[in-house]
């Protein structure tokens, strides 16, 4: 009865994880299926088995049904993991007539127009059914490209393909996820049942076969050796020509070690709608290969008997979730779909909690117990089985990843080619890629995600990725890139991003904490699509002593990144500017650039920054400016910078607010080519009119005044202050007389007056000079001033006031 007990959680998870997959059988399930049972298209040559074969497969006018067989309902009920001679085997399944997705959505189909869709689905005879097209060529990498907002616009990939591939993603996360939780409760049951376990066990469900490489008693590690023993060489076979085929999933438990030595040549079976894929849980993955014996992997379609390059469908990929990835002297091609962890090769952290405790031995786990109880009631905090224990409180997310389950890999020496994404890397501490050579990837080539930290890429190339070439996203931080190469991408060669998770409160809680301390060192990028090197956001980021060529612009800072370090650099030939701040940039110290051959060599735009000592050359445009200055930009300084071309202006601050401190630059080998109205428009503004106008009133008056005290001094000698002066009117006098005494006053005041001119005594004479100088006068005398002419006198009469006497 107690066994009985115990027994009953591991049944409940396996029936939870079972009895949704039985009760959805999908087609691509058989086409796994009758790749893992004999004869079937993935093992072409089939070992000989001595276990009877009870299935009888289907004719082509069967339709296949969803419902699973009594064979398989029966074998699922007693046991998940086939024994080593199974009594049934289930049975196959008839052809479909459209390939379908792995997973429990059996009619999420492949878009019909794809290369592959003319060929049919693999029968059950040992030769592959040949193909309608026979001169059909498989589909090219460029062409297996993956989707994207632009991609889907234009209808390159269609929305039923992208939703079979997000769905097949989600599939291969319930995969695991199961595997991890049934292999778990077989290990907790203890006993001789749990060491039978801690050997290669195949397990089943609705999304495939999975060989389960569980912890050892032993630090030996699997090898292909122990995969190919697995039932006899059923799930990994040795072709002629002395490679293997890989035709089911493996899963590398907490604790194990999978180990792949050179020289090996590792195909992975990767059909329409079933592929296979090499995943550690926990575990370590080892591919250890030399310079002369490499280890080289790839997918592989058995039909085409070329690797498989359709992800609409799925394809074979390798990932470690936790634990240590550690690959040198590799070849790996066409790898993964759709997203980061299934992108070909994935090194990708666990939020779970830690699985020390499961290493420990028997006798540790019960010297654990009984600390634990005996301190009970003593702490009244509390420490007793259940209580949930905190980690300390740090400067990260709500997202934080633990410290010990985030992954640790090495990837050295090694050329991959063809993947979706070539590296990808989340939830990892101190990953180190060195000395690799990645060619084509669909989306990028190295692909640094959420919370890898301390990761250090050195002289390692990518070339013609779809996307970028390195990409190092936001919670990535103290990454490290040097002497790096990022060619012909078909977006940004380099993208730093620092951001922050959330711009404010959201539903998962995220600090607003940016990231940072990340840099850029001797790198080259060169002819990529977008930009050499795009820096968004995040605080104390570098690019140092690196060469960019080509491209749309050099290197672009904005969303608000503070104090980015950009020195030493070499830019060439890029179609708009070399280097760009813009959109917030706070900060930024550009130091030390050599720009040639660029329209603007410097583009400040509402950001600020200190631009000091650059060399730029740039193209003769009719509106080219060594050095623009637009918008906020108040705290920006220009100094010691050498411009050397032609066009309107060398550096051009009119369009920035505020003043910007411009000075000691170095001109004189600028051309202006701008003409006789632009030059105007920089002065003719409303302040500089008025003053122009102060000042021009100002000159006038100077002038004015000069002309006058010029006149009085041109005049010479000693000159009579009245020359000027005329002689003044003289009128008739009218006579006066005397009233007699017997004249009425009255007829007197009537009487006539006299109308002839009063005589006078001296008549008026031209004045004559004399000799002192002075005109003489008549009747003043030779010598005197001439004065007011004397009063007239009369010899017959003297006017008096009372009358004459």
């Amino acid at each position: 009865m107690t066994r009985i007990a115990r027994l009953l959680p591991v049944v409940l998870a396996l029936t939870l994880g079972l009895g949704v997959g039985l009760a959805t059988v999908v087609s691509s399930s058989v086409a796994m299926a009758r790749a893992l049972t004999s004869p079937d298209p993935v093992f072409p040559n089939p070992p000989k088995s001595s276990e009877p074969d009870s299935g009888q497969r289907p004719t082509e006018k069967e339709t296949p049904t969803d419902e699973p067989s009594p064979e398989e309902e029966e074998s699922a009920e007693e046991d998940p993991t086939p024994k080593a001679s199974p009594k049934k085997r289930p049975t196959a399944a008839p052809t479909p007539k459209a390939r379908t997705t792995v997973g429990a959505t059996p009619k999420a189909v492949v878009r019909p127009n794809t290369a592959r869709s003319s060929e049919p689905a693999p029968t059950g005879t040992s030769e592959a059914t040949p193909s309608e097209e026979p001169d059909a060529k498989p589909v090219q990498p460029e062409d297996a490209i993956m989707a994207n907002d632009e991609i889907l616009k234009s209808g390159t990939l269609s929305s039923v393909d992208a939703e079979a591939q997000a769905m097949l993603v989600d599939v291969e996360d319930q995969r695991i996820v199961q595997i991890r939780a049934a292999l778990t409760a077989l290990m907790q049951v203890g006993g001789v049942a749990a060491a039978q376990r801690k050997q290669p066990q195949v397990f089943v469900s609705a999304h495939g076969r999975t060989l389960v490489l569980p912890a050892r008693n032993t630090s030996a590690p699997y090898t292909i050796r122990d995969l190919e023993a697995v039932e006899n060489g059923r799930y990994l076979r040795k072709l002629k020509d002395g490679s293997y085929l890989l035709g089911v999933h493996v899963f590398v438990a907490d604790g194990a070690t999978l180990q792949l030595r050179g020289p090996l040549t590792l195909r992975m079976g990767s059909l329409p709608g079933s592929f296979s894929s090499i995943i550690a849980f926990g575990g370590d993955i080892k591919i250890k290969g030399t310079a002369r014996q490499p280890v080289r992997i790839s997918s592989w379609d058995v039909r085409t008997q070329q690797p498989d390059r359709t992800t609409t469908d799925g394809r074979a990929y390798i990932r470690a979730v936790g634990g240590n990835f550690e690959m040198e002297y590799a070849q790996v091609s066409h790898l993964g779909f759709w997203s980061g962890r299934t992108g070909g090769i994935a090194l990708t952290g666990t939020e779970r909690p830690a699985s020390v405790y499961r290493h420990r031995t028997k006798e540790q786990r019960h010297r654990d117990k009984r600390e634990r109880l005996s301190g009970v009631g003593k702490d009244k905090g509390g420490s007793n089985f259940g209580d949930v224990e905190t980690s300390p409180i740090g400067p990260g997310t709500a997202t934080h990843v633990l410290a010990d389950e985030l992954v640790s890999g090495s990837i050295q020496h090694s050329v991959i080619t063809g993947d979706a994404f070539g590296l990808f890397v989340s939830g990892s501490n101190q990953t180190r890629i060195i000395n690799n050579k990645i060619v084509g990837s669909l989306v990028h080539g190295v692909f640094m995600h959420r919370f890898a930290k301390n990761a250090t890429i050195e002289d390692t190339k990518v070339i013609g990725s779809g996307g970028d070439g390195f990409v190092l996203s936001r919670a990535t931080e103290k990454a490290r890139i040097t002497n790096c190469v990022a060619e012909r991408n078909g977006l940004n060669g380099f993208t730093i991003n620092g951001r922050a998770l959330a711009q404010g409160p959201s539903a998962s809680g995220e600090s607003l904490a940016v990231f940072g301390d990340s840099s850029i060192n001797d790198s080259v990028a060169r002819n990529n699509g977008k930009y050499g090197i795009e820096v968004l956001g995040g605080t104390r980021l570098a690019v140092h002593t690196s060469e960019i060529v080509g491209g749309d612009m050099g290197i672009v800072v904005r969303e608000g990144a503070n104090g980015v370090q950009i020195s030493g650099n070499k830019l060439t030939n890029q179609r708009r500017q070399a280097i760009a701040l813009r959109d917030g940039a706070v900060g930024a110290h550009v130091a030390g650039n050599t720009i040639t051959g660029t329209v603007t060599g410097i583009y400040i735009r509402d950001s600020t920054g200190k631009i000091i000592g650059n060399k730029i050359t740039t193209l003769a445009k009719p509106n080219a400016h060594g050095i623009t200055v637009i918008g906020a930009a108040g705290a920006t300084e220009i100094t010691r910078n050498t411009t050397v071309g032609a066009g309107t202006s060398a550096i051009s601050v009119a369009r920035a607010d505020g003043k910007v401190n411009k000075h000691n630059n170095d001109e004189e080998r600028w051309k202006d080519t701008s003409s006789f109205w632009t030059k105007a428009q920089r002065y003719v503004k409303p302040m500089n009119v008025i003053w122009a106008g102060v000042i021009l009133l100002v000159i006038v008056s100077a002038l004015r005044s000069r002309a006058t005290v010029e006149r009085r001094r041109r005049r010479t000698g000693i000159h009579n202050p009245y020359e000027l002066q005329r002689w003044m009117e003289h009128r008739p006098v009218m006579e006066l007389r005397a009233a007699s005494a017997n004249e009425p006053r009255e007829q007197a005041e009537h009487r006539p007056q006299a109308t002839h001119p009063l005589h006078l005594a001296h008549p008026p004479h031209p004045a004559q000079p004399s000799a002192s100088g002075y005109p003489a006068h008549p009747g003043n005398g030779p010598g005197r001033p001439i004065g007011p002419p004397a009063p007239p006198r009369h010899a017959t009469s003297v006017p008096t006031a009372g009358g004459p006497a």
